[in-house]
């Protein structure tokens, strides 16, 4: 049976990277180790991993070698050690919560509560730097940050329609 499994957001960028790090790969051999190493449970689209290879390649994360490769930059080390260390951060927290008696969705809403948290400081932030800046900056500021909260509100309503689906089964 073949369960196409949705990856959190960002997760195949971190991924890519991981990979990459062990050897050099095109995107089809990428699109094939993923498949392989999930059971079959995921296989990435060449609709994700192309356009995302080359947003990789602009960032300076990678490099495209002879053959159609990619390989991982000294740039892409540092951003895969800052995944890497959020990961394992995430888990300690994860692991601490559920040595404290706590069902693992009880942790995890935790940790979304606390990534919030973090999210609305950092939204603080910006808010306080734009609002130091030109009129032109803040609308240009505002009408992004309208577009991106409309689609992650798209999206949690989507898992919220999934999870009464889910619940009334």
């Amino acid at each position: 049976m073949k369960v196409m499994s949705r990856v959190p957001r960002g997760f195949t960028r971190f991924y890519v990277l991981h990979l990459l790090r062990e050897k050099p790969m095109t995107g089809k051999e990428i699109i094939e180790e993923a498949e392989k190493r999930s059971e079959g449970a995921w296989r990435p689209s060449p609709g994700l991993i192309y356009p995302l290879l080359g947003r990789l390649v602009r960032g300076g994360l990678i490099e495209e070698t002879e053959g159609g490769r990619f390989t991982i930059t000294p740039r892409g080390e540092v951003a895969l050690r800052q995944y890497t260390a959020i990961q394992e951060q995430l888990e300690r927290q994860v692991r601490l919560v559920r040595r404290l008696g706590l069902s693992v969705f009880t942790a995890g809403k935790f940790l979304a509560e606390d990534a919030l948290d973090r999210i609305m400081a950092v939204t603080l932030k910006a808010h306080e730097m734009v609002a130091k800046g030109s009129e032109d900056l803040q609308k240009s500021f505002y009408s992004k940050y309208r577009a991106f909260l409309e689609s992650e509100l798209k999206k949690l309503e989507g898992l919220s329609a999934e999870e009464q689906t889910s619940d009334a089964a």
